[in-house]
C-alpha cells in the first residue's frame, strides 16, 4: 500500500477528530429540527420538460427554514402497484442536482428519486441571505460572523442540512413511497449532506456517503489543507483574525456544522467510500466522522485514489440501495 500523506491507515481507523464541539450542539440541532417541522413546506410539483416512457419527472419546490423556496428534481415510476423505496441525492460543492438521465436507473428499478439543489449554489434553490459580514465567497463561512456574535442559527449550512431532512420528510410522506425504505447518497459536499441527513433523520434506512466534505475543520487547518474546497477557512482567518486570537472560538462556532459531530446520531446502515490520496477532503477528516458511527457500517477504501471518480462505486451504491 502506498504511504498516505495523512495518518497511517492503522491510525486512521481509530481517529475521531480534534475540532471542538459546542456545548449546546444537540440542543442547537434539536431546535433546528423543531423549526423545520413547524415550517409549512408548501410543496409544489411541476412537470418537467424531460420525460420518459417509464418515468414521470417533476420540478419539486418547497419552503425551507427561513422562508427560502428550495428546488429538487423528483422522479417516480409511471406504473406503481405498491409503495416504492426511495433515494434522496445530494450534489458536490457549488454544483446542482445533475441531469435527469442520471437518476433513471433507480426509477427503472422501481424507486422514487429526489435530488436536492443546495441554496445559493448551481441549481434553482433560493438563498435568502440576511447574514452579517462576508458573503464574497464560501458557504462554510456564510453566517460565521453571526455565529461568533452568538447567533449560530445564521450559519448557511445549518439551513442546508435542514433542507436535506425537509426534502426527505416530504418524500417519506408521499403515498407512493414506503417511508421505511428510504436511502441517501452523495459525494464530497453531497457526502457531507448524506451524513447530515442520516444523522438528523433517524428513519433513513441506508446511506452511502462518498468522500464527505465539511468534517473536522481544525484538522484540515493543521494539515495545511485549508485550500481548494476549504480555502475559505484560510481566507477568513487572514481577513478577520490574522493573529488567530480567536482561533478556538472560530473552530468551536464551525463545530455546529461539522458532520463528525453529527455522525454519532446515525441509525442507518452505512456504506462509506474514501480514497487515501484525497487532498481535497483528507482521509483523517472522513475517518473522524466514520469512526463515530455506531450503527452497522462498512468502508470501501481506494488506496491509490484521491478526490475523483472511484471505479465501481456507483455500481456498489446502486446494489446497496436496491437491497432496501
Amino acid at each position: 500500500m502506498p504511504l498516505t500523506f495523512d495518518f497511517p491507515l492503522e491510525r486512521l481507523r481509530t481517529y475521531e477528530g480534534i475540532s471542538p464541539r459546542p456545548e449546546d450542539f444537540d440542543a442547537f440541532w434539536d431546535s433546528g429540527l423543531t423549526e423545520m417541522r413547524a415550517t409549512d413546506p408548501d410543496v409544489v410539483l411541476q412537470l418537467s420538460e424531460f420525460q420518459t416512457s417509464f418515468a414521470e419527472c417533476f420540478h419539486l419546490h418547497f419552503t425551507g427554514v427561513g422562508g427560502a423556496r428550495v428546488h429538487a428534481k423528483f422522479l417516480r415510476p409511471r406504473k406503481i402497484d405498491r409503495p416504492c423505496p426511495a433515494v434522496v441525492m445530494f450534489h458536490g460543492y457549488s454544483g446542482d442536482s445533475g441531469d435527469w438521465n442520471e437518476k433513471l436507473g433507480y426509477v427503472a428499478e422501481g424507486f422514487v428519486v429526489a435530488a436536492l439543489d443546495c441554496r445559493g449554489q448551481g441549481g434553482l434553490s433560493q438563498d435568502v441571505g440576511g447574514v452579517l459580514g462576508w458573503t464574497l465567497r464560501g458557504h462554510i463561512v456564510r453566517g460565521l460572523a453571526d455565529a461568533l456574535a452568538g447567533r449560530p442559527e445564521k450559519l448557511l449550512f445549518r439551513d442546508i442540512f435542514l433542507d436535506t431532512v425537509a426534502l426527505t420528510n416530504i418524500v417519506m410522506s408521499m403515498e407512493e413511497v414506503d417511508g421505511m425504505r428510504v436511502g441517501a447518497t452523495g459525494g464530497s459536499q453531497g457526502g457531507a449532506l448524506t451524513v447530515a441527513c442520516m444523522a438528523l433523520e433517524p428513519r433513513i434506512k441506508r446511506a452511502a456517503p462518498v468522500f464527505p466534505f465539511l468534517s473536522d475543520y481544525k484538522r484540515v487547518w493543521e494539515m495545511d489543507h485549508d485550500k481548494d474546497a476549504y480555502a475559505e477557512l484560510r481566507e477568513f482567518f487572514r481577513k478577520f483574525d490574522p493573529t488567530h486570537a480567536r482561533e478556538e472560538e472560530i473552530f468551536t462556532a464551525l463545530g455546529y456544522i461539522d458532520v463528525h459531530h453529527l455522525a454519532p446520531r446515525t441509525q442507518a446502515e452505512v456504506l462509506w467510500f474514501t480514497g487515501l490520496m484525497d487532498t481535497i477532503c483528507p482521509p483523517s477528516t472522513q475517518f473522524a466522522a466514520y469512526n463515530r458511527i455506531t450503527s452497522k457500517k462498512s468502508m470501501v477504501i481506494y488506496p491509490d485514489y484521491g478526490h475523483e471518480g472511484l471505479p465501481g462505486h456507483h455500481d456498489r451504491i446502486f446494489q446497496f440501495m436496491t437491497g432496501l
